[in-house]
């Protein structure tokens, strides 16, 4: 059912549908730290990337589809800043992430935001492919996926292929959902997937 409820973000913001298999049951309680510790942070190499993606059974082409999603949203400065000095972006995009995200940390500026996808921030498709390209991926984790790697072709093919991109993401997104299900009376199979049934 969480799905369920990104998929109805990501339908107002012209994303993909597909179809969500019904009766998963959600927890009742969220932690942070839990959701956290399966999420790979931004500092990865593909290696890593590819490594945490495959404990989950999910391949590199669902790694670099599911990465797709940053096509949309943002990050703060301390989870991009360390990736303005590397080699493997674009300097005049750098610099202009450094005006509100200098090198130097600072509790003023730690917090500050930039958006994900350069290009087309508030829509969902596969322009966050084309920033990889050209060497404009705002975390070091996305510009791994075009970085003479392995990934590379799929990067590449996402690029130039919206419909590859968009059935690659949905593949991935059922696959996803379909990981460590609760079963028996953990749990619950909520009547709206917002917030916990009363």
């Amino acid at each position: 059912m969480a799905s369920a409820c990104f998929l109805m973000s990501l339908l107002l913001l012209g994303g993909p549908s597909w179809t969500v298999p019904l009766g998963r049951r959600d927890s009742t309680n969220s932690s942070a730290t839990m959701a956290n510790s399966d999420l790979p942070p931004p500092q990865f190499n593909l290696n890593q990337l590819i490594d945490s993606f495959g404990n989950k059974t999910l391949n590199p082409t669902d790694l670099v589809a599911l990465s797709g999603a940053h096509t949309i949203g943002q990050a703060r400065c301390t989870s991009f800043r360390d990736h303005l000095g590397e080699a493997n972006i674009n300097t005049t995009f750098a610099a202009s992430l450094r005006t509100s995200c200098p090198a130097a940390q600072s509790t003023s500026t730690d917090n500050n935001l930039a958006p994900l996808d350069v290009t087309t921030p508030n829509t969902f498709d596969n322009a966050y492919y084309s920033n990889l390209l050209s060497q404009r991926g705002l975390l070091h984790s996305d510009q791994e996926l075009f970085n003479n790697g392995s990934t590379d072709s799929i990067v590449q093919n996402f690029a130039s292929n919206p419909s590859a991109f968009t059935s690659a993401f949905t593949t991935a997104m059922i696959k996803m959902g379909n990981l460590s299900p609760l079963t028996g009376t953990a749990g619950q199979i909520r009547r709206n997937c917002w917030r916990v049934n009363s």
